[in-house]
Order: structure tokens, then sequence, then C-alpha cells
């Protein structure tokens, strides 16, 4: 038996919002469009390689163009990515993303982020994971799994401040992470 197709949900307007980070600017949060494949790719040119090897663990001059559509390419349930962008005069410009994918445990999704390297440690990585964090739990999914390189120490203290870590091990450079979203920002059911 083949794999099922499964044509994406429509696209969730209600996840469409302006946030204020810590130094007063803002951005917009929305739901990933086929049509950012472009931007995303603009996104991973901007990255330093620093930031580049901590998201994909290697550092390739330009990713794979079937990454990028798959990455822009989601069913909005299973499959979920949120775009921070800012306005430019050339238009929007993405300048963090936030992910889950399912994974290959059982009702627990594999959650992945990006923030652009000039947009960190202002408060978009943790705005970002709450807005992710809470569109999973409005579909139904309740459980996550992050591998973080050890030394990224940002994106390991976001986690353990910001959700309910379960489990966690490092081997070979690499912290597995297995959580929840914080009982106390989860919707009640």
């Amino acid at each position: 038996m083949g794999d099922v197709v499964r044509e994406a949900a429509p696209y969730p307007r209600e996840l469409v919002r302006t946030v204020t980070l810590k130094d007063g600017f803002s951005a917009r949060i929305r739901p990933i469009r086929p049509d950012d494949e472009p931007r995303l790719v603009d996104l991973y040119d901007r990255l330093s390689r620093h930031t580049a090897y901590q998201r994909f663990f290697t550092v390739l001059r330009r990713l794979p163009t079937d990454w990028y559509h798959f990455f822009a390419n989601v069913d909005y349930v299973r499959r979920l990515a949120l775009v921070a962008e800012r306005e430019t005069v050339a238009g929007p410009q993405i300048i963090g993303v936030g992910r889950y994918e399912p994974s290959d445990e059982p009702d627990t999704a594999e959650l992945a982020f990006v923030v652009e390297d000039g947009w960190q440690g202002r408060g978009l990585g943790a705005l970002l994971l709450e807005a992710v964090l809470e569109a999973a739990d409005a579909r139904g999914v309740r459980r996550f799994r992050a591998d973080v390189l050890a030394d990224n120490y940002r994106m390991l203290r976001l986690l353990a401040t910001r959700t309910e870590v379960e489990a966690r091990k490092t081997e070979e450079g690499v912290t597995g992470l297995r959580f929840r979203r914080r009982a106390s920002d989860a919707t009640p059911r």
C-alpha cells in the first residue's frame, strides 16, 4: 500500500498575527505558503554559517531546491510551518521559521526553528515557538521532539524555559529532547 496523499487544509488565516519584539520592533507571524519558496532561499542566503549549521547540522552553499519546495508546501495539519516576516521596501522578507513535522514516533511531531542572525536575541524565537505550539495544540498535536546541537545553548534554554521537557539525552554532540507545551499555556481539554 502506498502513502495516503493528503490535500492541504484551507490556509489557516486565524494564525496570522503581528507581534512586538523586546526592542519594540514588530514582525508578522503567518502560516507559510507555496509562494514563499524564493523567500526561503533568500533567508538561507542571509544566515551565517554558524546559524545554518545549528539548524541543518551541515553547511551547504545552497540548500537543494527540492528542500525549499518541501519546506514551503505543508498541509497545515500534520505538517505546519509559521514564518516571521518584516516589511521592506522590496516587500515582505522572511526573518524566521518555526515548524513541526510528523516524526518516526507515534503521536509525536518534530519541531525545528531558525531565526536570521540579526533578529536573534530579540524574543522572536520565543514568539515563534509559542505560535507553533499553540497551532499544534489546536490540531491535536501534543507531544514533540527536537534534536539540537549540544552547544546551541540559546535554543536549549528556550525549550527548557518554555516547554515541559520530559526527556533529554545528549549523544555525539546532539541533544535529543522530548517535550510538551506547558500545561499553563495549553488549551483546556
